[in-house]
């Protein structure tokens, strides 16, 4: 484990750490969900709907709408169905307020994409018992060769 004072060393992750996380987590939120092919959430959520993960984009500009076949949804309070994990593809401020709305409605995974982070919302995560990652992409974590088919 990479444990530091604590706490979850947010430089250095564990490859079985990152995989525990992409192994339990089924259902995820991607908070910044883009419609655009060319975005990196767009790319992202592709890769993840097929390793099998439910993804629910989550844009409020986009909400009724569909992004990859998925219902958009304005904002984490309006999900009908819970979900694991919130991956926030916004900025590191914004991801203060996005990680206080994965608390209220119980995620267990808070994930920051590539160079997002945001300590004050790590450090409120990992007191309410939710795993948090910063600047990683799961996309890019699923292509490790050795973790192919972690869905199933």
């Amino acid at each position: 484990m990479n444990i530091r004072g604590g706490s979850i060393n947010h430089d250095n992750y564990s490859d079985d750490y990152l995989k525990q996380i992409l192994t339990e987590v089924q259902t995820i939120a991607l908070v910044g969900a883009s419609p655009r092919p060319h975005r990196d959430s767009y790319l992202c959520m592709e890769a993840l709907l097929r390793e099998g993960y439910t993804v629910i984009p989550i844009n409020p500009r986009e909400a009724g709408e569909l992004i990859l076949g998925q219902r958009c949804y304005a904002s984490l309070a309006d999900l009908e169905q819970p979900v694991d994990m919130v991956d926030i593809f916004r900025s590191s401020e914004a991801a203060l307020a996005v990680t206080e709305e994965a608390i209220d409605i119980g995620a267990k995974v808070i994930w920051m994409q590539l160079e997002i982070r945001n300590q004050e919302a790590a450090n409120m995560a990992e007191a309410a018992g939710i795993k948090v990652v910063m600047n990683r992409c799961p996309k890019i974590e699923l292509e490790k060769p050795y973790w192919t088919g972690i869905v199933g």
